[in-house]
């Protein structure tokens, strides 16, 4: 799942598009580029986001920055 785009199904964020950052058994790490950086990611639940499958763009992580998040959330917001 890392490295994919997600949305938020439950939270006071629900409805936000975030890139999944880091997964661990339960919960992933997410990150928006502009609140949520990489630096201090968001913990959420699995069960609480819905991977974007529609968008065919697989993020590679290990040089992935907080400007390309932006970019990569603005291009699926454009091509909806």
């Amino acid at each position: 799942m890392t490295g994919f785009l997600a949305y938020s199904l439950a939270g006071h964020d629900k409805g936000q598009i975030y890139l999944i950052i880091e997964e661990t058994k339960d919960y992933v790490y997410v990150a928006d580029g502009i609140l949520r950086l990489l630096d201090s990611p968001k913990k959420k639940n699995k069960k609480h986001i819905q991977i974007i499958k529609n968008f065919d763009r697989k993020t590679d992580m290990s040089s992935v920055t907080n400007e390309e998040i932006k970019y990569l959330i603005k291009l699926y917001n454009k091509g909806m």
